[in-house]
């Protein structure tokens, strides 16, 4: 059975079931079901707890032993099994399925697993799992929801802020919910109930975010000009690498000339995508990509990271600045056109 998050606190109302799993790629949301589900189970009579973590060498045994072991004091039991890696291997996978086959009412397993790509959502014991028990996919919402879950994160403590204070937060943590969650505990402490004022946000709110250039490729497939400047002015400010950063922005314009180039010859996305192997996520943010960026943009834009890559290197003589700077213009010739092409 799978449930959204939304439905989870409703459900949890109702007598537990024997399984669940709670997985994605937001540790926040998945933390918190997981307390969620701990509370409930201890509300409805499950009152021992066995933790287990499968790490590496884990002996799958324990958790057969566990669903066969009486409770010592006769009560029901929850037990906890964490699988940091996604990944039960062989002898997991057979010990997972197993236990679907030997479900009981006096135990409820609580399997948390982190983000999962592709191949682990269709394996067997996955889709084993989903058909016996509960699933749940925790996501962090994206840059453009941000502000409404922020909103409705400080409902709960009773405070409300306008537009721009939202925007200002979401802008600030970058899509970090774990950083958002303390910057909105942070705000229940140093004010009372009621309307924020966005001069009271934003000096409450320290600079959070985490930049990455995993940040920095999805704002130049998305052509968001505005995310790729503050996320290229946060990695120069920590320090990033520009061999890194390079790297990363010419990976993603060569997997964009190689789509649009394959899709042209008429190759199916699936097969061009399994070729390049480019997989998940990635996938619709090039495939959209593509089709709003042209031929030339992309010629001039590997010529540009070739000239950077000199620059990097001390060899480039053309006195075109500072290759951060070059950075920023090889993202605006990708974005700008992107935007250009949107609005035509």
């Amino acid at each position: 059975m799978l449930l959204k998050g939304e439905q989870f606190a409703r459900h949890l109302e109702q007598a537990l079931k024997p399984l669940y799993v709670l997985y994605g790629d937001a540790p926040l949301l998945v933390l918190e079901a997981a307390d969620a589900l701990r509370a409930a189970a201890r509300k409805q009579g499950y009152t021992e707890r066995e933790s287990m973590s499968a790490l590496a060498g884990f002996d799958w045994g324990q958790l057969a032993a566990a669903t066969s072991n009486l409770s010592l004091f006769g009560g029901k039991k929850l037990i906890d099994l964490t699988l940091p890696t996604g990944k039960p291997g062989k002898e997991g996978s057979a010990a997972l399925m197993a236990y679907c086959q030997r479900m009981s009412a006096d135990n409820v397993l609580l399997l948390t697993l982190p983000q999962l790509d592709w191949k682990e959502e269709k394996a067997v014991w996955f889709a084993t799992l989903a058909q016996a028990g509960v699933v749940l996919k925790f996501n962090a919402p994206p840059l453009a929801e941000l502000p409404g879950w922020i909103a409705g994160r400080l409902a709960r403590q009773q405070q409300q802020a306008d537009e721009a204070g939202l925007r200002f937060m979401a802008e600030r943590v970058e899509g970090n919910l774990l950083a958002a969650h303390q910057e909105i505990q942070k705000l229940a402490l140093l004010y009372p109930v009621g309307h924020l004022s966005f001069e009271r946000i934003r000096d409450a709110v320290l600079n959070v975010a985490r930049y990455n250039v995993e940040d920095l490729r999805e704002a130049l497939l998305t052509g968001d000009l505005a995310r790729l400047t503050r996320t290229l002015e946060g990695l120069q400010q920590e320090g990033e690498s520009p061999v890194l950063v390079l790297w990363a922005m010419a990976e993603e314009i060569r997997a964009l000339a190689q789509v649009k180039a394959g899709l042209a010859r008429g190759q199916s996305a699936d097969g061009l995508f399994k070729e390049l192997r480019i997989w998940g996520p990635r996938q619709n943010l090039l495939r959209r990509a593509a089709q709003g960026v042209g031929n030339q943009t992309l010629k001039s834009a590997l010529k540009e990271t070739a000239r950077l890559d000199r620059a990097i290197k001390g060899l480039d003589k053309s006195g075109s600045g500072d290759v951060w700077d070059g950075f920023l213009r090889l993202g605006m010739l990708i974005g700008a056109h992107r935007q250009a092409k949107a609005r035509g």
